[in-house]
């Protein structure tokens, strides 16, 4: 475990790199969704087979999540945001990087990607979505129902988790919900602002979506094909929105692929290349 302090707060980072010490081919940051997630979806599904393939991964958990520190407000997605560039610039991670994000954690990607766009290699959205208006109205429906059903009937709700899907489950959900109910995010993620389909549509890097086929979100696939100028999505049949944990090799593969094509696409391309 590594404590970071960015300079705006301690954030739990976890990073690994090629075996042996080898110089790892490029960077990859691994975002995390909302409230019963934390980088431990990513340590134990797709973090070591990409560290193994040559790649220097970064994980760490959202403010609030996890082990990292949990200030009482500031959880918009530009805060979020924000944390992340400060956290690379601690890292001193210069260069750009590969952002892939499962669910909340893709928006914060892409919203990096559209914030920073020389710093982004390319984008993997798993079960995820940019930020747009439809997106904040969702998100707030979702909130409001977390904060009636954990928060304010906490007892019966995980009474009910754990009997209908597991004591772990209900130990995050617990989290989830002293979460939402000690800090200002289920009205921060709100009022967060969004995304137009122009700024959506200037991103240029490769973007990758992965999606269950019987997750709502997978209806978005011919949206972001056709309003991002280098996009392609993958849909798995039989998986929800918890497709991360239950086809981790699956979805390893696709984003590993997508992060090499990338990488080769940006060395044929640079000056050296040319000549």
């Amino acid at each position: 475990m590594a404590l970071v302090d960015t300079g705006q707060l301690r954030m739990h980072v976890q990073r690994m790199g090629p075996r042996e010490g080898g110089a790892p081919n490029a960077t990859v940051v691994l975002v995390h969704g909302l409230l019963t997630d934390s980088l431990a979806s990513y340590y134990f599904t797709i973090g070591p087979p990409f560290a193994a393939a040559g790649l220097d991964v970064v994980m760490y958990d959202l403010r609030g999540h996890g082990r990292s520190e949990r200030p009482a407000s500031g959880y918009t997605l530009d805060d979020n945001l924000d944390d992340l560039e400060a956290l690379l610039d601690t890292l001193e991670v210069t260069g750009p990087v590969h952002l892939v994000g499962n669910s909340y954690g893709g928006t914060i990607a892409f919203g990096y990607a559209a914030r920073h766009p020389q710093r982004a290699a390319s984008v993997s959205l798993i079960e995820s979505q940019p930020a747009t208006a439809t997106w904040s109205e969702k998100m707030d429906e979702v909130l409001q129902q977390v904060l009636h059903e954990l928060a304010f009937n906490e007892a019966d709700a995980l009474a009910w988790i754990a009997v209908n899907r597991s004591h772990n489950t209900a130990r995050l959900a617990k989290s989830a919900a002293r979460l939402a109910r000690e800090t200002s995010l289920a009205q921060d993620i709100a009022a967060s602002r969004v995304l137009t389909e122009d700024q959506i549509g200037a991103v240029s890097c490769p973007v990758l979506g992965v999606f269950g086929a019987d997750s709502g979100l997978a209806l978005l696939t011919p949206w972001l094909e056709g309003l991002l100028p280098d996009c392609r999505t993958v849909v798995l049949p039989g998986h929800e929105h918890s497709v991360l944990v239950e086809a981790a090799g699956a979805v390893g593969d696709h984003v590993l692929e997508h992060i090499r094509d990338a990488t080769e696409r940006t060395r044929a391309s640079s000056p050296a290349a040319v000549r």
